[in-house]
């Protein structure tokens, strides 16, 4: 080549700096952009920024050109690329192609990866005798592992996250520098000899009694077979695992966590093991094996082998695949066959995860421990989800999909801080256009929860570097998360406060996620909400946008006797509701006669003095009404147990709602609709001394309930020309309803949105406080 051609092709060279925004960071993105490069023989460098990835390339126009398309296109796995720029400039002569170190600035932020499950290489790894990491519980690689839950701070280097304790050993560092392997700069890589290690630990045993590594493992599986209970500490917090097999384990698993009837969450070996004892559908395969590895709610079948402990009263089972190498040794040859994998706490308690404090709080619960020495950053619950209309509904939404955000569009004019309600907690923190809803933080019901919620919050900040100008919360005065809102609005002067009720922002949680932006039907119903009159809400049907909203019809107000302890004992509200139609005769109804006579006064005579009977017309307590006078659910033992119970026995009659049970429509106040559903209980009663059995009253009754909805959806239309309807509110987990109410108003012609990516319960709540607060605070 003369000098002539070496000097045109110099002169055609040019430069580019490319930004990639997305999940970028942990998931062998610059390893690939390397390969990219050289492929296209392109020179430059690339490096993690605390707002993303830069590239800088040179070479031909037409061929970055090439390469920046092929980005996004050809981008690992694990990564999620949101947006790129690029920007053409004069070469530099840059030579070769190289990896940068990280590169942090002020005000930038990147988005994290979740925790993700073990991948199929590094799995083939772990059962391989002759790898160096055989049997190694915390082989990984950039396509797998802990991200979330070890991450202190951005960028996503190894010294700031909880594996910084752990010095790489000599192969482990080449293959962490090598750009070809695919544990190139994987943060958490590490193997037997350098790396974090299990250690099996009995009460009352010494140190040097206690096996580590191999030997802990295969020791606890041994426990396992012959029945006991072991705390094992896994990605975000210690589960409880036994094995579900075994009646004896379980129901003293259940006795010794206080936790007399809630479910357990399940795990099995692969899905075809699943399938032995539910009924596993395509896309509910899809969801099992899916990265974020969440328990899935499934159909369990008849004789199925479980041990009936483990869900009593349910016809579902939430069962989870395994997502860390620890948990596929569990299972690995058919050692073990399905095991109990509940939350590591005592009931209403959050998940444990700090080491120092898991033998305190579940010393009385397990009876060995299976430790592992690399810290957790912040405690994460698995998630709970179940496929509806072919879709994913997500039903708490935590470990394996937090903290990936929403995507909002417009964007938030303002950094907002939405604390979320009481029970079900998350919190939502939002920057341009993304809203970061936060793991499941729990019931706030004391103070380790509480705890746990600021703690959340003050990470989220520093991690996505948000500084919330606006704060918003829940209208209720008690909750804990609205003292902390309206707390921290008075000790900070900048910021503003907005309370957003209830249940508009349950549907205005919906409607952002289903990408809504004009005035819709917001049918919401739940267990409780505050309400603009100082009342309880729980039983509404809005007229809204993201502004505000009208009450265009709501269920008529019932006492609730003795206030909150009517949502522990439903019987109360069987009381309640027998004194609106009988009077003093209701003491003499057989449906009370089953009942503690005398407290059963105690309740009329609160009632006729009105005496700590606030008022709610909420649908929660409807349901809990009928499930305890069909002798159901007089006392729960977690929420919504008797709704819940009500709805599992429901007869296959209940396909055909050809019977329903009267109710009336009429005008209330404030230009409201009145929906009262004494009749509804008089029918309950009335098929009750016809002997006719609860399957088809409670059929009868999910039926009516969604003949109602219809009913009034209709009338708003014809007033309002609304067509959409939003569905919200933790009572549309109930699949029997939502499938009913979903038909019914399909057929009249509605456009009908539920939530998929965000739970209908309160877990939703924060989204749509945030999003509510801001478009209020723009006026």
């Amino acid at each position: 080549m003369d000098r002539k051609e070496r000097r045109k092709i110099i002169e055609m060279r040019v430069g580019a700096r490319i930004t990639v925004k997305g999940v970028v960071q942990g998931v062998g993105f610059r390893p690939f952009i390397h390969r990219l490069a050289v492929a296209h023989n392109l020179a430059g460098w690339v490096l993690n920024s605390s707002g993303g990835v830069v590239i800088e390339v040179e070479g031909e126009e037409k061929t970055i050109e090439r390469f920046h398309s092929q980005i996004a296109r050809l981008a690992p796995p694990l990564a999620v690329v949101e947006a790129t720029g690029i920007d053409f400039h004069a070469s530099q002569n840059l030579d070769g192609f190289r990896v940068k170190r990280s590169l942090s600035r002020n005000g930038e932020f990147v988005l994290v990866s979740p925790d993700i499950g073990t991948c199929g290489d590094c799995l083939k790894e772990l059962f391989d005798s002759h790898d160096r990491r055989h049997e190694y519980p915390f082989i990984n690689c950039t396509n797998c592992g802990p991200r979330f839950s070890i991450i202190k701070g951005l960028p996503y280097d190894r010294d700031r996250t909880t594996m910084e304790k752990f010095r790489m050993c000599s192969l482990c560092t080449k293959e962490y520098e090598d750009i070809s392997h695919r544990r190139y700069h994987a943060e958490p890589n590490a193997c037997p000899d350098c790396g974090p290690e299990v250690r099996l630990k009995t009460n009352g045993a010494k140190p040097e009694e206690n096996p580590r590594g191999k030997e802990a493992v295969e020791r606890s599986i041994e426990l396992l077979k012959a029945g006991k209970i072991i705390a094992v500490k896994g990605l975000g917090g210690y589960h409880l695992a036994c094995d579900a097999r075994n009646v004896r384990a379980v129901r003293e698993l259940r006795g010794r966590k206080y936790r007399e009837d809630k479910p357990f969450a399940l795990m099995a070996p692969d899905v075809e093991a699943i399938k032995e004892f539910c009924e596993v559908g395509r896309e509910e395969e899809k969801l099992l094996l899916s990265a974020g590895r969440p328990i899935v709610l499934l159909r369990k079948k008849e004789d199925c082998g479980i041990a009936e402990d483990v869900a009593p009263g349910h016809k579902y089972l939430g069962v989870m695949l395994p997502y860390t190498p620890l948990h596929h040794l569990f299972f690995e040859g058919g050692k073990l066959q399905v095991l109990v994998m509940t939350s590591g706490n005592v009931s209403d308690e959050p998940i444990v995860y700090r080491d120092e404090e898991a033998p305190a709080r579940l010393e009385g619960i397990a009876d060995h421990f299976l430790p592992h020495n690399r810290d957790i950053h912040i405690r994460c619950d698995d998630s709970v989800t179940r496929v509806w209309q072919g879709e994913e509904m997500l039903l708490r939404r935590s470990r394996g999909y937090v903290p990936s955000p929403l995507k909002i569009s417009p964007p938030f004019r303002k950094q907002v801080l939405a604390c979320g309600a009481e029970l079900k907690n998350t919190f939502c923190l939002t920057r341009d256009d993304y809203a970061f809803l936060s793991h499941h933080i729990g019931d706030l019901e004391n103070m380790e929860t509480f705890t746990s919620f600021r703690e959340g919050i003050e990470h989220f900040k520093r991690l996505f570097h948000i500084q919330p100008e606006l704060i918003a919360c829940d209208m209720h005065p008690e909750y804990l998360s609205t003292k902390y809102a309206k707390e921290l609005f008075e000790r900070k002067g900048n910021l503003e406060l907005v309370q957003v009720q209830h249940h508009h922002a349950h549907v205005a949680g919906c409607m952002v996620e289903n990408g809504i932006e004009e005035k819709v039907i917001g049918v919401a119903f739940d267990g409780a909400g505050y309400g603009r009159d100082g009342t309880i809400w729980g039983g509404e049907f809005l007229v809204a946008d993201f502004k505000d909203f009208q009450r265009r019809a709501h269920f008529r107000y019932v006492p609730m006797p003795g206030g909150e302890m009517t949502i522990k004992e439903p019987w109360r509200m069987v009381v309640s509701y027998l004194y609106q139609i009988y009077g003093d005769d209701c003491l003499e109804t057989e449906f009370i006669k089953g009942k503690d006579k005398n407290k059963c006064r105690v309740l009329v005579n609160m009632l006729k003095q009105s005496l700590n009977c606030p008022l709610t017309s909420s649908v929660g307590r409807l349901f809990d009404t009928v499930s305890s006078l069909l002798g159901i659910r007089d006392k729960i033992n977690y929420e919504g147990q008797a709704a819940v119970e009500l709805e599992m026995i429901a007869g296959e009659e209940s396909k055909v709602p050809d019977e329903v049970y009267g109710y009336e429509v009429r005008e209330g106040e404030n230009n409201t609709l009145l929906i009262d559903p004494h009749s509804i209980i008089m029918g309950a009663t009335d098929d009750l001394k016809k002997k006719l059995p609860s399957s088809l009253i409670s059929a009868k009754f999910h039926h009516t309930m969604a003949r109602i909805v219809g009913e009034v959806c209709g009338s708003i239309r014809r007033e309002s020309g609304l067509d959409k309807v939003v569905l919200s509110g933790g009572v549309f987990q109930n699949m029997f309803l939502l499938e009913s109410v979903f038909r019914l108003l399909r057929a009249a012609g509605f456009k009908v949105f539920t939530h998929h990516k965000v739970p209908p319960n309160d877990g939703g709540i924060s989204l749509g406080q945030a999003v509510v607060a801001d478009r209020i605070a723009e006026e």
